[in-house]
């Protein structure tokens, strides 16, 4: 594919991207006891885009021939200069950086794809079936598998000449349970990319069993009482707030557009014990759901510090944006499919272990609350947040206390930061088999370790 690409900008002049981008979509479910859905679906084409008097150019094409390629690079040409004379605001001369060479492949592609469809509809019947007669309070339960094959080939005129494979499954298991019109829901997911053991490092009978006995044992949990308080959060937790309340902060297109960020470099926004990062790598542990070995521009999709004890340090950036700030690009841009065009995305987004173990930071703490298991939430361009909790147990005197449910965690992510007064140096990514939403889907993850802060629980007044 590479050498394709190579001969369809053979006499190209200027700047031209050719990305060819190839994705299969797996998804499987079961629903009370029935397979409700088997599907499969590819698509494979070749974006093109130009850059031209300061102004992008945009085509695609489904026909993978020298010719059709050829015709879309004079689409995108054409659109560029139909455009350029209405552009104030030019987009400036890229900057070359290091741009990728070579084939790449993540871990994992031939163990996932070598199982066949009766494996995985086998092993999404029986999770269902575990949590389901896991106790006789469970209702209902839902399982799915979901799995994403990519090859991609990124040449430029510039310099990248580069392919890189790789795939994506997916796990989730759902329960509800109901005691005297009371119900309960919980569920455990996992993402990865990688194989099969990167994907089940929990068995699938265990998630099962987990998820149904949380859903039971929130039908007896009280609610707590709402105010600010010393919490401690895990590592779902953590991610979702890093990526949600600060990630977004950070990318460079929102931060020109005046996010919270705006103007900070250098700038102590979180206590020293936090250095946060945004990596194409899976850092501290294999399989991060989000791992890119290179970016939809050609670049190599390096670990990029954003905070760093404390002070802000860098942005999220495209080579457009990079140009634009005066610095180099951190091999952020990223495309859904051949049809869309590169935006500034995260990859995996983290917060760097600390000295304390779990263990310490919840003996050393006299009164608080330990958070797991985000449900759901929102965040906004100024870093406020609210995040639904599945569990809370109450920390009395360094030991964990009752379990209670309803519970919310509020705040400004970055005061929240700056709050913090212990590091876990567990590790673990926690948000793999979901996706970020930005004008198109992006596969993402989030994690770090367990961290001790201050922020406002929602629950009942006393």
């Amino acid at each position: 594919m590479r050498k394709l690409l190579r001969d369809a900008l053979d006499g190209a002049t200027g700047f031209v991207e050719l990305r060819y981008h190839a994705k299969t979509f797996q998804s499987i479910s079961v629903d009370k006891g029935k397979l409700e859905r088997t599907s499969m679906r590819r698509r494979d084409g070749v974006s093109v885009r130009v850059l031209r008097d300061g102004t992008w150019g945009c085509a695609s094409t489904d026909e993978l021939q020298i010719q059709s390629i050829k015709e879309a690079i004079g689409q995108a040409e054409s659109s560029a200069k139909a455009t350029a004379a209405l552009r104030k605001d030019r987009v400036p001369d890229l900057p070359i950086g290091t741009l990728a060479v070579g084939d790449f492949a993540t871990p994992g592609i031939a163990d996932v794809l070598g199982r066949s469809l009766a494996e995985k509809i086998a092993l999404t019947t029986e999770a269902e079936a575990l949590a389901r007669k896991a106790s006789s309070r469970i209702q209902s339960a839902g399982c799915a598998y979901n799995e994403i094959h990519e090859s991609k080939a990124i040449v430029t005129t510039d310099g990248a000449d580069c392919s890189f494979e790789l795939v994506r499954p997916e796990f989730r298991i759902r329960a509800v349970a109901e005691r005297d019109g009371e119900m309960s829901s919980a569920f455990e997911s996992i993402g990865v990319t990688g194989g099969w053991d990167c994907l089940f490092r929990s068995a699938p009978a265990l998630l099962a069993e987990k998820a149904a006995q949380t859903a039971v044992d929130l039908l007896g949990a009280g609610h707590p009482e709402g105010g600010w308080a010393t919490i401690i959060m895990s590592p779902s937790i953590v991610g979702l707030m890093v990526h949600e309340a600060v990630g977004h902060t950070v990318e460079a297109d929102f931060v020109q557009a005046g996010s919270v960020a705006a103007g900070k470099l250098g700038q102590q926004v979180a206590s020293e014990l936090v250095t946060l990062c945004d990596s194409g790598a899976s850092e501290h542990m294999d399989g991060a759901g989000g791992t890119i070995l290179v970016d939809d521009e050609g670049v190599p999709a390096e670990r990029t510090v954003i905070i760093e004890q404390g002070k802000l340090v860098s942005y999220l950036h495209n080579r457009e944006s990079a140009a634009r700030m005066g610095v180099a690009t951190t091999g952020s841009a990223r495309a859904w499919e051949y049809t869309d065009q590169p935006l500034i995305r995260m990859r995996n987004t983290y917060i760097e272990p600390g000295d304390t173990s779990l263990e310490e930071m919840i003996a050393t703490c006299k009164d608080g609350w330990f958070l797991d298991g985000p449900r759901n939430g929102q965040a906004d361009a100024t870093g406020e947040f609210m995040f639904g909790v599945t569990t809370a147990r109450r920390i009395k005197d360094g030991k964990l206390c009752e379990l209670v449910k309803g519970v919310t965690v509020t705040g400004n992510a970055f005061e929240v930061l700056g709050t913090v007064d212990a590091v876990s140096k567990e590790f673990v990514w926690d948000l793999g088999s979901g996706h970020c939403g930005k004008g198109q889907p992006a596969k993402v993850d989030a994690g770090g370790p367990y961290i001790r802060c201050r922020a406002i629980l929602g629950g009942q007044q006393a």
